[in-house]
């Protein structure tokens, strides 16, 4: 909060009377970012437009002085903070099934798939390593993440269908 203050030209507790606590001010930081007007990259095929997603993950993750992460890491601990990350996530998953919509429009996927379980497979390996073991970037992952999830829909794993015997 110190940070922002200086950072603003204004005294601390202007800050601390516009957001109560850290967690108020990265709530608010969460919703703007919801009003960027974002959309995934349409690069003509699922694994393409997946691996693109998986790039712009990486590399929001790895950039020097990483907003994600930081923002991430806040998350832990304040559950204002968490609640915003949540509705962040939900907003960006529905911008991103138009991946799905499209792909299904060029005839590589069945209508019955569970887009959002695809795209979660498809990103989770990236804040896995990245975020949670906080290995080295992989220029690979992005890649080897989005076939791994292709090739998962294509065997039906997000079937909307009950496929248990």
């Amino acid at each position: 909060m110190d940070a922002v203050a200086a950072r603003s030209g204004v005294h601390r507790t202007t800050v601390y009377r516009r957001w109560r606590d850290v967690g108020g001010l990265i709530a608010d930081v969460f919703a703007a970012a919801a009003d960027i007007d974002w959309h995934p990259r349409d690069t003509g095929s699922l694994r393409g437009d997946l691996a693109a997603l998986n790039h712009e993950i990486q590399d929001s993750l790895t950039a020097q002085n990483s907003i994600a992460t930081a923002l991430i890491a806040v998350s832990f601990r304040s559950q204002e903070a968490a609640l915003a990350l949540r509705r962040l996530w939900e907003d960006r998953y529905a911008q991103s099934e138009c991946v799905i919509q499209r792909a299904r429009g060029r005839g590589e996927l069945s209508g019955g798939i569970d887009s959002r379980a695809l795209l979660v497979f498809a990103t989770a390996p990236l804040y896995h390593h990245l975020v949670l073991l906080r290995t080295p970037p992989d220029p690979r992952l992005p890649e080897r993440a989005a076939l791994a999830a292709v090739l998962a829909a294509r065997s039906g794993a997000f079937s909307l269908e009950d496929s248990a015997p």
